[in-house]
């Protein structure tokens, strides 16, 4: 597939901060560097696996807010969570004042992205762990910490997606927000826009099993969609203790299609979806004893939506019946999280609590040819489960160089199904954890994992679904298990030059009952376990800062993981790969600032892309080579940032 992006995004934002200094706020202004900065992050004392980054460290990059600052962070990446049921590993490898935001759908980047970087005080990074804090199953984290000061901020944003050929889209944001002291308050209102990389003209060939080209067709596609969403936080003292709380609810619509045609046929698919949600988030901590800290957690999420998909086409001038597949439902999941931490010693910390749930899909759907109903296995049902987990970790750091990490989890769930189909199962998991981490010198640290984790059902799974670009139509899978993964990784991190970082990782996992494409009666197919697995990973994250050879502020990366899969085929019976998992995905990269402009940019080449999804009775694959994205951002002033890409 191939395109001509004129603009793929551009955006403007205008920060606006005001101390409250005497009758009249005053626009806070930060010093304005002389040069670049490669100066090396402070090394915490007491625990030589965490890392503090000053705001003179990210000087030279003219942060205009906190997810700036954290982007610039070297070796680490946000990951703002998978988003699956729960809690546990689901939120993220970012905390704002040793903690995580309250709701799961507020993510680190969200609250960073309306954090200004005059309010932060100093970044911790924290690799392999560290007294107090939850890594929730992340080998490295980051710590942001605000200043307690009395300030009111505004960010607005303008953005704009223009393609060369495709719909062209546009959004905002306002975000407001207050401190003083210890409290804090605000609001967001966004005008969200949703896009695909992937619009645009390309080529679809289909060929049978002998490799003989059956369709040849050209491609055509545009997809979009957006949002109208507000959200309020508050976070201040309760009880004796300190809150934070967020709630939001908005309003979503995408909608797109896709055109397959050559000389004797033309294919169409129309796609269009809306839906609102909602969710309230609520954390509550309290400091009991100097050394004894609770934890309480509350989170409500609740979404409804309608979708409908239909299918027209056109072989030899005769058209085949529409196929139209159709589909309305409500989610909502409730969690209430406790735990109790216990700083037995500076060097041993013990924390242990619990967890319940509850999760609900409650979804109908259609499918007909011409007007004519078909049958499909679940094709409205509703799911519900109730699960409780207790856990249990102690955090050992038995000397500077050397911290230990081990714990355990105790889940049990019962899955409840009804509609076309009724069915109820329990499950019950034990999920052990160790990690030690090994600093033998502030840059250079070597970290092994072995940990069994529990993979998170998609719920839409056990329903009936449809893909009708691809001439597919799924059945649903009342038999669905969870994935689990027995996980054994050693990683080995090296700092340099300030800013330079290399990291390598090798990671083997062991996988029971693989989640997959299975064959059902009357030539359908559904996901479910096909059997066990492997997964064989290595990972290279290299940052080379460019001073020394002579491009001032220059930086070159390089990240990859290699991933080898294997897994029996239900067909054919023969090893396979798992449908999904990207064999390769190098990304290529430079940026530079060029202080005396104060302007940043870079580009990054992903030479090839791909990935395979292996049906009962076909094999999918999509391709790509020479992807490419750059970007030039401009800060003219503290709180003002241009940005195309």
């Amino acid at each position: 597939m191939t395109k001509t992006l004129l603009l793929a995004s551009t955006a403007l934002l205008l920060t606006a901060t005001s101390a409250f200094a005497g009758d009249a706020p005053q626009v806070a202004e930060a010093p304005v560097p002389t040069g670049p900065t490669s100066q090396a992050p402070l090394t915490d004392a007491a625990q030589r696996g965490v890392l503090v980054f000053t705001p003179d460290f990210f000087a030279a990059q003219r942060p205009n807010t906190a997810l700036d600052m954290v982007n610039r962070v070297p070796g680490f990446s946000i990951d703002n969570g998978s988003g699956a049921r729960g809690f546990e590993g689901a939120v993220g490898n970012v905390l704002i004042n040793n903690n995580r935001p309250a709701s799961k759908n507020d993510s680190g980047s969200n609250v960073l992205g309306r954090t200004l970087a005059n309010q932060v005080e100093r970044i911790e990074l924290i690799r392999g762990g560290a007294a107090g804090v939850d890594m929730q199953g992340y080998a490295v984290v980051v710590n942001v910490i605000l200043k307690s000061t009395a300030s009111r901020q505004s960010i607005l944003t303008w953005n704009a997606m223009l393609f060369e050929g495709g719909h062209d889209i546009y959004g905002g944001s306002y975000q407001f927000t207050a401190r003083n002291g210890d409290r804090s308050w605000g609001f967001t209102l966004s005008d969200g826009m949703g896009s695909s990389d992937s619009n645009g003209v390309g080529r679809s060939v289909r060929t049978n099993a002998a490799g003989v080209v059956i369709r040849d067709e050209r491609f055509e596609n545009d997809g979009w969609g957006g949002g109208n969403s507000i959200r309020g936080n508050y976070s201040g003292p309760l009880f004796g203790g300190k809150v934070e709380s967020t709630a939001r609810f908005g309003v979503n619509d995408w909608q797109n299609w896709s055109e397959l045609s050559s000389d004797t046929s033309l294919r169409r698919n129309d796609y269009e979806e809306s839906s609102h949600s909602g969710e309230l988030g609520v954390t509550w901590t309290r400091q009991l004893r100097p050394r004894w800290q609770v934890e309480t957690r509350f989170i409500h999420e609740f979404s409804s939506f309608e979708n409908v998909s239909n299918s027209n086409e056109r072989l030899n001038g005769v058209a085949a019946p529409e196929q139209q597949f159709t589909s309305d439902g409500d989610s909502s999941e409730t969690i209430l999280r406790g735990l109790i931490r216990h700083e037995r010693s500076p060097a041993l910390t013990l924390e242990a609590g619990g967890e319940v749930a509850y999760n609900m899909l409650d979804v109908h759907q259609g499918f007909t040819i011409g007007g004519a109903a078909i049958d499909l296995p679940s094709a409205s049902v509703k799911v519900e489960e109730t699960r409780g987990e207790a856990f249990s970790k102690a955090t050992w750091r038995l000397n500077p160089k050397l911290t230990l990490e081990g714990g355990v989890r105790l889940e049990a769930s019962t899955i409840k199904q009804s509609g076309d189909a009724d069915q109820e199962k329990s499950f019950f998991f034990a999920k052990p954890r160790f990690l030690a981490t090994w600093t033998p010198m502030a840059d250079t640290q070597v970290r092994l994992r072995f940990e069994r984790e529990l993979g998170q059902l998609d719920f839409g799974d056990f329903a009936a679904s449809a893909d009708l670009g691809d001439n597919n139509v799924y059945g649903g899978n009342v038999n669905l298990e969870p994935e689990q993964r027995w996980i054994s990784e050693l990683s080995y991190e090296r700092r340099f030059w300030g800013q330079g970082v290399v990291s390598i990782g090798l990671r083997h996992d062991e996988i029971i009952d693989v989640i997959d494409r299975l064959p059902l009666p009357e030539g359908l197919s559904a996901v479910g376990n096909i059997g066990d697995g492997t997964l064989d990973r290595l990972s290279l994250n290299v940052t080379l800062p460019l001073d020394k050879f002579g491009i001032s502020g220059g930086r070159f990366t390089f990240r990859n993981d290699w991933n080898k899969t294997r897994v029996t085929d239900p067909t054919t019976g023969e090893e396979r790969p798992i449908s999904g998992v990207r064999a390769s995905q190098a990304n290529v990269g430079f940026e530079q600032d060029i202080t005396s402009w104060k302007t940043q940019w870079g580009i990054n080449w992903l030479p090839r892309l791909g990935q395979g999804t292996y049906g009962p009775d076909q094999v999918s694959v999509w391709r790509g080579s020479d992807y490419i994205e750059a970007f030039a951002e401009y800060k003219p002033t503290p709180t003002l940032a241009i940005r195309a890409s």
